[in-house]
C-alpha cells in the first residue's frame, strides 16, 4: 500500500472516532497499550537523530531512538524508530504527527505492536552501541541519603505510595510468616532451656533453687492458638485472594463488554460502508447504462441519417441517370433527325442532278 494512502487512512481513523466520540479504552490505539515505540518514514535524509527529537519530544520524553541507515554509506534511509517513557505519548504522536510536511515531505507515524532491536554489526560504531543499549535519555543522578532525622521524617509526610504488584505483597506475606514462626521456635526454645541462659555464669554452690514443671496443656494450648491464628490468617488471604480475582474477572467482563461493544460499533460502521459502497456500485451501474443508452440512441440516429443519406444518394443517382439517358435519347433523336435531314438533302441534290442531266441530254 502507497505511504501517502496509509497516512490518509489514519487521519481519517481519528476524524471517525472523534466524530463519533469512542471511548479511549475501546479505540484502536488500545491494541498497542504494550508498546511505548512508534515508526517514523517520509522525513528528509538530512535529519538526524538530534533534529527527529527535537520534533517529536514535544508530546513526551524519548528514550530511545532508532534512525535506520546504509551499512556502507551511513546514510539515513529517511525511516526510524523512536521509544517515549510514557506510552500515552504514542498516542499524541501519531494523532498530531501523522500526515505533517516536514521540509516539504509529508510524514507518516504509526504504532510498533511488537519492536525488535537490530542485530549488533561489526562495523557499529561506539556511539550507536551504547545509544542502543541504554538509550538517549537523560541518566539518573544519584541523591546521597539525607543526614537528619528531620529529612526523614519530611520524606515520610509527603510520600506517595505506590501500588505494589500481586507478587511482591506475597513475598512479603510469605516473609512476616517466616519471621513469625522463627520468633515462636526462640520462644519455645527459651521456655523449654531457662537454665541454658543461666548456665554459662557458675550458679551460687549454697542456694538451691527448685524449677517449676512445665506444663504440657499449656504447651498444647499455645501451639492450637498459633495454629487457630495462622488458619484465620489463610482463611483471610484465600478470601481476599478470591475477592482480588472475582474483581480481577468483574474488570474483564466488563473490558470485554466495551470491546463487544466497540466492535458491535466498528462492524456498524463496516456494514454502513459496505452500503454505501454498494449504494455507489448500483448508481455507477445506472449512470453506465444510461450512458450506454445514450449511446445506443446516438448509434441509432447516426446509423438511421446514413441510411436516409444513402437512399437520398441513390435517388440523386437514380435522377441523374434518368436524366442522362432522356438527355441521351433526345441526342440521338436530334441525331436521327439530322440524318433524316441530311437524307432528304442530299435526295434534293441527287433529283437537281438527274434534272440537269436530262436537261444536258435534252440539248444535245
Amino acid at each position: 500500500m502507497n505511504p501517502l494512502t496509509k497516512v490518509k487512512l489514519i487521519n481519517e481513523l481519528n476524524d471517525r472516532e472523534a466524530s463519533l466520540g469512542v471511548n479511549e479504552s475501546v479505540s484502536w490505539h488500545t491494541e498497542y497499550k504494550d508498546s511505548a515505540w512508534v515508526f517514523v518514514g517520509g522525513f528528509p535524509y538530512e535529519l538526524t537523530e538530534g533534529d527527529i527529537i527535537c520534533v517529536f519530544s514535544q508530546y513526551g520524553e524519548i528514550v530511545n531512538i532508532n534512525l535506520v541507515r546504509d551499512q556502507k554509506t551511513g546514510k539515513s534511509k529517511g525511516f526510524c524508530f523512536i521509544c517515549f517513557e510514557d506510552q500515552r505519548s504514542t498516542i499524541l504522536a501519531v494523532d498530531n504527527f501523522n500526515g505533517i510536511k516536514i521540509k516539504g515531505r509529508t510524514i507518516r507515524v504509526d504504532h510498533v505492536k511488537d519492536y525488535r532491536p537490530p542485530k549488533d554489526s561489526e562495523d557499529m560504531d561506539d556511539i550507536t552501541k551504547s545509544l542502543r543499549e541504554q538509550g538517549c535519555a537523560p541518566t539518573l543522578v544519584e541523591v546521597p541519603p539525607p543526614s537528619s532525622s528531620s529529612e526523614e521524617e519530611e520524606e515520610e509526610q509527603y510520600h506517595i505510595p505506590v501500588k505494589k504488584a500481586k507478587k511482591e505483597k506475597k513475598e512479603k506475606k510469605k516473609k512476616k510468616k517466616e519471621k513469625k514462626e522463627k520468633k515462636e521456635k526462640k520462644d519455645k526454645k527459651k521456655r523449654l532451656s531457662p537454665s541454658s541462659s543461666s548456665s554459662s555464669s557458675p550458679p551460687p554452690a549454697a542456694i538451691r533453687v527448685k524449677e517449676e514443671r512445665e506444663d504440657a496443656a499449656y504447651e498444647k494450648y499455645n501451639q492450637r492458638e498459633g495454629e487457630r491464628k495462622r488458619e484465620g490468617e489463610r482463611e483471610r488471604e484465600r478470601r481476599g485472594e478470591g475477592e482480588r480475582e472475582r474483581e480481577g474477572e468483574r474488570q474483564r467482563e466488563g473490558e470485554r463488554e466495551r470491546r463487544g461493544e466497540g466492535e458491535r460499533e466498528r462492524e456498524g460502521e463496516r456494514e454502513r460502508e459496505r452500503r454505501g459502497e454498494v449504494e455507489r456500485k448500483r448508481e455507477g451501474e445506472r449512470k453506465r447504462e444510461g450512458e450506454r443508452e445514450g449511446d445506443r440512441r446516438r448509434e441509432g440516429e447516426r446509423d438511421h441519417k446514413m441510411k436516409r443519406e444513402f437512399d437520398c444518394d441513390r435517388e440523386n443517382d437514380r435522377r441523374r441517370e434518368t436524366e442522362r439517358e432522356r438527355e441521351g435519347d433526345r441526342r440521338r433523336e436530334g441525331e436521327r433527325q439530322g440524318d433524316r435531314e441530311n437524307e432528304r438533302r442530299r435526295e434534293g441534290d441527287r433529283e437537281r442532278e438527274n434534272e440537269r442531266r436530262r436537261e444536258d441530254r435534252r440539248k444535245h
